[in-house]
C-alpha cells in the first residue's frame, strides 16, 4: 500500500502563539527568549527577525543588537504545550498515527489506506488546515508525501506560509536541486565534506552513485544515500507514544575547556545512561553528544554502538568518538548532553571471537557489581577514579 505522510508545520510557532495573544503583535518583529536570565538565548523569533539574522539558540544581547526595533518576550511553555494539544486534536478525527514535535508546532499524520473514509488524503490536508485557522487562528503550511523525509523537506519550501503536494515518484526530482544543508538528517560534516569537491546540490551528489559516495564518505555514504533519493521507511508513531530514550544533561558552572574536566563530566553522563538502560533492561545502538559552547552555537555528533550495550564501559568510548568529533572549536563549553537512542533488547548472541567474549564478561561482571554495591549502599559508594579528581 502506498504511504500518504500529512506534515503539518505553523511557522514560528510559539511566535504565532503570542500573536494570538496579543495582536498588537502582529506584523512587528518579536524574539521569545527569557531576557532576564544571566544567560539568555533566543527561544523563537518571528520570520522578520529571522531576516534580520536572528536565530534559534543565539544570545539574546547579539540578536537584540541585530534587530533593534524587536519585542522581546519571554517564553510561555504551558500556553505553546496547550497550543499544541489543540492543534493535536484537530488532526486526530482522521488517523491514530498522529507524531507531534516537542510543542513546535509540527505533526506527522499518516493518512494512508483512509481514503474510503475520509477521501483523497490531499482532502484530509486540506480539512485539518481549514479547522486550524477556524478554531485556532492558526495558519499552518502543510505537505503531502509518500514518506515524512520528503514532507519534511516539501514543507520547508513554502515556509512560511503554502502547501506542497509531492506525488509518488517524484520524490527524487523534488530533492536533486535543492542545497545539501536543506535535507534533514545529513551531518554537517558531510556537507563540508562534500562541498570541498564542489558537490553542493542533492543532484550533484546523486549522479555520482553509491560506489564513490562509499570511498569519500565512507560508513556515512549508505544512509547519505537513501536520503538523497528520498528514501525513508521510517514509521509514525501512534499518538501518545515517542521513541524510547534516555537522556542525560550537564551544566557546567563555569565554562570550560579543560579535556580532562570534559571527560570526566561525559563518563558521569554515560555512568547514569547505562544505569538507566539496565533498569529498563535495553541497550543502545546509538549515542548522541550535544556540545554547547559559550557563544550559544551547538554541535551535535552521532556514533553507532556495535554491538548494542547497556555497559558504562563500553559506551564511554563511543560517547568520546562523538564528542572528539563535535568538540573542533576554541571555544569554551558550557553543556553538555549525552541522548541514547534506537534502543532494543540485549543481543541474545555472543561474539564469535574469544578475546572480546572475555572482555565482554569482565566489562559486565564489572557493572555488575557495582550496581549491587549502589543498590545496597548509595550511588556514590563506588565510583570510577576518573570522576574523584
Amino acid at each position: 500500500m502506498e504511504r500518504s505522510i500529512i506534515h503539518i508545520n505553523v511557522a514560528d510557532f510559539a511566535v504565532a502563539v503570542e500573536r494570538l495573544a496579543d495582536l498588537s503583535l502582529r506584523d512587528r518583529p518579536v524574539i521569545i527568549a527569557p531576557e532576564r536570565a544571566a544567560r539568555a538565548t533566543v527561544y523563537d523569533m518571528s520570520e522578520e527577525a529571522f531576516q534580520a539574522g536572528v536565530r534559534k539558540a543565539m544570545p539574546l544581547e547579539r540578536a537584540s543588537r541585530l534587530c533593534r526595533d524587536a519585542c522581546i518576550l519571554p517564553p510561555h511553555t504551558a500556553r505553546y504545550e496547550q497550543a499544541m494539544a489543540d492543534l493535536l486534536r484537530q488532526a486526530m478525527p482522521y488517523s491514530p498515527l498522529i507524531e507531534p514535535g516537542e510543542d513546535d508546532g509540527h505533526l506527522f499524520v499518516d493518512v494512508s489506506g483512509t481514503s474510503r473514509i475520509f477521501g483523497p488524503p490531499v482532502d484530509v490536508a486540506w480539512r485539518i488546515w481549514r479547522q486550524a485557522r477556524k478554531s485556532l487562528g492558526l495558519n499552518p503550511i502543510w505537505s503531502l508525501a509518500t514518506n515524512k523525509l520528503v514532507a519534511k523537506v516539501a514543507s520547508r519550501l513554502v515556509k512560511p506560509l503554502g502547501e506542497y503536494i509531492v506525488a509518488s515518484g517524484d520524490e527524487e526530482a523534488l530533492l536533486a536541486p535543492l542545497p545539501l544543508w536543506l535535507i534533514p538528517g545529513i551531518d554537517s560534516r558531510d556537507v563540508i565534506r562534500l562541498q570541498e569537491f564542489n558537490l553542493t546540490r542533492v543532484g550533484q551528489v546523486t549522479a555520482l552513485g553509491l560506489p564513490h559516495l562509499q570511498r569519500s564518505l565512507g560508513n556515512q555514504a549508505d544512509s547519505l544515500y537513501k536520503i538523497l533519493h528520498g528514501i525513508d521507511t521510517t514509521e509514525v508513531h501512534p499518538v501518545g507514544s515517542r521513541p524510547p530514550t534516555v537522556i542525560q544533561d550537564h551544566t557546567f558552572g563555569t565554562d570550560s575547556y579543560l579535556p580532562e574536566q570534559v571527560h570526566g563530566v561525559l563518563y558521569a553522563l554515560v555512568e547514569q545512561a547505562g544505569r538507566n538502560l539496565r533498569r529498563q533492561g535495553r541497550v543502545a545502538r546509538r549515542i548522541s553528544v550535544f556540545v554547547d559552547y559559550s557563544d550559544g552555537k551547538r554541535c551535535i555528533r552521532q556514533a553507532a554502538v556495535k554491538p548494542p550495550t547497556a555497559n558504562d564501559l563500553a559506551l564511554f568510548p563511543v560517547a568520546c568518538r562523538a564528542l572528539r568529533t563535535g568538540w573542533q572549536r576554541r571555544v569554551r563549553i558550557r553543556h553538555l548532553r549525552l541522548v541514547c537512542d534506537r534502543l532494543a533488547y540485549p543481543p541474545a548472541q555472543m561474539s564469535l571471537f574469544e578475546d572480546v567474549r572475555r572482555l565482554d564478561d569482565r566489562r559486565e561482571k564489572i557493572v555488575a557489581v557495582m550496581d549491587r554495591i549502589r543498590g545496597r549502599f548509595g550511588d556514590q559508594a563506588v565510583r570510577m577514579a576518573r570522576l574523584c579528581a
